[in-house]
């Protein structure tokens, strides 16, 4: 089946090396509250809405057992919309500084429409915070298509199909075998596979990396090598079909899927 329609994750994957700006944020909003999660704790559940990461956070049994000495009792519902609350405006301050194209996007999407692929997109932000984000990097030369956030699914996006199968109906899009889904977190690819489209990862860049910029283009060879061998077996073990180590690589893994 030849693909017709690309859905793109954004941070991570299309903007902001490394997918700072969600865990700056999240990070500020925990200790604001005197618990202090780590930054694999914070980009464990990137990917999803954001309200529900907070959730997810609360519930590993560290942070709920910090939470837990720092307040006397274990966290409620009531708690998760505090820190939420705490978590959305530090995100408004750094957005603007996270929007930036990753290497490769802009030369990468202009292959795939050369190829008469539309390009579609789903994002954990919420569509107050891609109101920011996606005429800063409208400007830095990347629009899709379409973009769908998780309220425009009546709050149902990440692991839920829903986004990837709005962008379908949007784009005019009628086989799902003819869509491929990328995306830089265990939450993308099982959107992915939720959806019933190819599911796949991409490394440099990714939250999964973990990597500024600067820290991946300083890595030496053996180093990135080790690190990426690791990244592509995360990605497989969340179910992804394909992991590419850049998206500069993705035209090249369209044509050889179907073109």
């Amino acid at each position: 089946m030849k693909t017709s329609t690309i859905i793109l994750d954004w941070a991570g994957t299309t903007i902001d090396f490394g997918s700072f700006a969600p865990v700056e944020a999240f990070m500020t909003a925990f200790e604001s509250f005197g618990v202090y999660p780590t930054a694999e704790e914070t980009r464990a559940p990137m990917g999803l809405a954001k309200r529900t990461h907070v959730a997810m956070m609360l519930s590993g049994e560290r942070l709920s057992a910090e939470w837990v000495k720092n307040h006397g009792k274990p966290h409620t519902d009531a708690d998760i919309d505090a820190v939420y609350e705490k978590f959305e405006p530090a995100l408004f301050g750094v957005l603007k500084n996270y929007a930036n194209p990753l290497p490769g996007v802009l030369e990468t999407v202009a292959t795939l429409r050369g190829m008469g692929i539309k390009i579609g997109s789903t994002t954990g932000y919420t569509r107050q915070m891609m109101e920011i984000v996606s005429p800063l990097a409208k400007e830095n030369g990347y629009a899709p298509d379409c973009l769908v956030c998780p309220e425009d699914v009546a709050g149902k996006g990440r692991p839920y199909p829903y986004m990837i199968w709005r962008n379908l109906e949007t784009l005019g899009c009628s086989n799902i075998n003819a869509v491929v889904k990328i995306g830089d977190t265990e939450a993308d690819i099982q959107e992915g596979k939720a959806a019933g489209c190819i599911s796949v990862g991409v490394v440099a860049g990714s939250s999964v990396l973990g990597l500024s910029e600067n820290e991946f283009n300083a890595l030496h060879a053996e180093c990135k090598e080790k690190l990426f061998v690791a990244a592509r077996q995360k990605y497989f073990s969340y179910g992804a079909d394909f992991v590419i180590d850049s998206i500069t690589e993705l035209p090249k893994l369209i044509v050889a899927i179907g073109g």
